[in-house]
């Protein structure tokens, strides 16, 4: 059985399209980046820490953990802190390219493997009145850098390159990839 450590609603909707079958125990870890921690990184690391927080219920199963980050201009931009953390993240990225990473880690008995992936997501221009009516609405509270891209905020998006799946929580190929090597399927 394959464990997803995350109550990500996004993660669970992307695994259920891909005909991944689950189940779900949240991992409780803090989420603070460690002091110089680089962007990479830092993903990575919480995405093991959930897999490993979950696997002693699961000693059986198959354990993924994931994190979601985007980076600007090496700034880490996880989930806004309020509105005005939302909005200073956005006027951050609008017109600009930024990158987003998501670490994931697949545990059980015999493996251990932790990787991730980056895509570049290039933003249109964001008026301050279309930003602050996006923050009234409250859909960029949950989210890494402010905004997800598979809802209103897929008007403000250009271009990416890389995997869409990521940008919405987890590369889903990637994933599949690590679970047949694993030995899930």
């Amino acid at each position: 059985m394959i464990v997803l450590a995350s109550a990500s609603p996004r993660r669970q909707e992307l695994l259920r399209n891909a005909g991944i079958s689950f189940t779900v125990q949240p991992a409780n870890i803090d989420e603070t980046p460690l002091p110089g921690e680089l962007p990479q990184a830092y993903p990575e690391r919480l995405a093991q820490e959930k897999a490993l927080a979950v696997f002693p219920t699961h000693p059986q199963d198959y354990v993924l953990g994931a994190d979601t980050i985007v980076v600007i201009d090496g700034c880490i931009l996880g989930k806004p802190r309020d509105n005005v953390d939302a909005r200073r993240m956005l006027r951050s990225l609008s017109a600009r390219t930024h990158a987003v990473i998501t670490g994931v880690c697949l545990v059980s008995a015999k493996h251990k493997q932790i990787a991730s992936e980056t895509t570049l997501v290039t933003m249109c221009e964001i008026s301050d009145d279309e930003i602050q009516a996006y923050v009234s609405s409250g859909d960029p509270m949950d989210k890494a850098g402010a905004y997800g891209i598979q809802g209103v905020a897929s008007r403000w998006i250009s271009h990416i390159e890389g995997d869409y799946s990521n940008v919405v929580g987890l590369p889903v190929s990637r994933v599949y990839s690590m679970l047949r090597q694993a030995g899930a399927f």
